[in-house]
């Protein structure tokens, strides 16, 4: 039985993942975003509430998961954080799966996944996407997000695979250091490629 060739959107921090998302959305294709299924699950009545609950004491509310506090739980503290990935990541492959049986008729389908190299995701999909854009694009647009400090923006990097490194394996590399109309026309481009390796596999 055929299914939908699975593409891996990722790249790291500021570099415009998000927005190429939402253009492939345009496009008409199926999107999973990993980061909303996971604000989903730990929102207000979400899901995993009561299991982070347990293991973090005080980190949510009737609101939810208070991401302040459930971050200064976790801030380099690497045991903290396994901890937490073992409760959530299994919860998103649930709904990764489910996500996948949804759209089994697609030609094409996204895995938007900021973390695709660093948790081995790029080992479950067809094709590699990768969203760059010159450092200090990325440092600008970063910096200016609220809270965001120095410090934060060092720390979040240390965790991701450096961006040249993820270029190197990619497939394909989508520039966002340009405007927005020719980084969508970028992608218009990229997607006869990607169903020209479905016709091939």
């Amino acid at each position: 039985m055929s299914r939908p060739v699975i593409i891996g959107l990722t790249g790291s921090i500021g570099m415009g993942k998000s927005t190429v998302a939402a253009m492939f959305e345009r496009a008409g294709v199926p999107v999973f975003d990993a980061d909303a299924e996971v604000r989903a699950m730990q929102g207000p009545q979400g899901e995993l509430l009561e299991t982070i609950e347990a293991a973090f004491p005080g980190s949510t509310g009737v609101d939810g998961v208070n991401r302040d506090a459930l971050g200064r739980m976790v801030f380099a503290d690497k045991d903290a954080l396994a901890r937490l990935e073992a409760i959530v990541h299994p919860a998103v492959a649930r709904k990764r799966e489910l996500f996948l049986l949804e759209h089994a008729g697609a030609p094409l389908v996204v895995f938007d996944i900021p973390l695709l190299f660093e948790k081995g995701g790029h080992k479950q999909v067809d094709r590699i996407v990768v969203v760059s854009a010159p450092a200090e694009v990325q440092r600008h647009r970063v910096l200016a997000r609220p809270d965001m400090t120095e410090e934060k923006f060092a720390h979040i990097l240390s965790l991701q695979v450096p961006d040249a490194d993820k270029r190197a394996m990619a497939d394909h590399v989508i520039d966002t250091g340009t405007t927005l109309a020719e980084t969508e026309a970028q992608l218009r481009g990229l997607l006869p490629l990607l169903a020209e390796k479905r016709e091939r596999r």
